[in-house]
């Protein structure tokens, strides 16, 4: 190892902060969320001044908010270190979503590796019915908590080719059964105008044209820590490398379980985006299955590039 090298090495490790990421050559950002949301906004969607012209999908989306990660039964979670962490929350409506998105644009293509901890969790209900089964151990509540997903927007320059990488965490399907698998989408999804052009109809998952485009990432099966009730939160490392010069993801680590991404093809629009050049956006979202509110914490977010 170089002395640089060396000393980078040894200001991150000294950093308690930034001790428990492994970001690249390049930190582009590192969000805090007890220092503020630090850019991360609702997802909007297209419109000319007119909010009626929104995909109905996509008129609804709930706000990122700051949260102590409260619980009735214990108080005050907190974050990892800290008080706040990034909190998505659902309405209590089945197949709702909360979308929240960074926009940036990128001086180079290269490795861009997204780094966070994260928790995940359906909202304590009060009816024994929906809960028959609880052992003391168990969680019911588990099956109540849909999915979640990290992803980016990113359009290679003016006029050039744009794309979308993605990672879900799919915990149950539509029936409720227990999934517990990492999948990847394979359709694009749809746009504004792809959809007033009649090219796709109005579906019931935003992120693909059919609500069946996605395929299971090779050893993504992960049960992820729900422990035994609703009201306790255990976080989750994650690490996900997009590589913007093939326009292909490389890896995605949660916890142990690491996953090659490489031979997975990336979806890409056809045709042209104006309007769009050096795009590079990042996503997060959850939604839920059931009438249960769905939430999805972030203690705090890394983005790192080997530029």
């Amino acid at each position: 190892m170089s002395a640089v090298a060396s000393m980078r090495d040894s200001i991150l490790r000294a950093d308690t902060r930034l001790s428990k990421y492994h970001p690249l050559s390049r930190i582009l950002f590192y969000d805090d969320f007890d220092e503020g949301v630090n850019g991360w906004c609702e997802l909007v969607g297209n419109h000319a001044g007119n909010l009626d012209d929104i995909r109905e999908i996509a008129r609804d989306f709930r706000p990122p908010q700051l949260s102590s990660c409260t619980f009735f039964d214990i108080g005050t979670h907190g974050s990892i270190e800290g008080t706040y962490s990034l909190k998505l929350a659902t309405r209590a409506v089945p197949n709702h979503a909360a979308i929240a998105i960074k926009r940036l644009t990128y001086m180079r293509r290269g490795l861009v590796q997204f780094e966070t901890y994260f928790t995940f969790k359906a909202e304590q209900t009060f009816d024994r019915a929906a809960l028959s089964g609880w052992d003391g151990n168990k969680a019911p509540s588990e099956r109540q908590f849909g999915d979640f997903s990290f992803s980016n927007d990113i359009c290679d320059g003016e006029n050039g080719k744009r794309y979308m990488g993605l990672v879900r965490y799919l915990n149950t399907d539509v029936d409720g059964n227990l999934v517990q698998k990492w999948m990847h989408k394979t359709s694009v999804q749809p746009t504004t105008r792809m959809e007033r052009q009649g090219v796709v109809p109005p579906n019931q998952d935003f992120h693909t044209v059919n609500p069946d485009d996605w395929e299971e990432i090779p050893g993504g099966n992960q049960p992820l820590c729900f422990n035994e009730t609703a009201s306790k939160v255990n976080w989750h490392y994650l690490k996900w490398i997009m590589d913007t010069s093939r326009r292909r993801m490389v890896e995605l680590q949660c916890n142990d379980n690491v996953m090659d991404l490489s031979s997975i093809e990336v979806p890409v629009y056809d045709g042209h985006y104006h309007g769009l050049p050096n795009l590079l956006n990042f996503l997060l979202d959850v939604r839920t299955r059931t009438n249960v509110r769905n939430f999805l914490y972030l203690d705090s977010v890394l983005v790192s590039v080997d530029w």
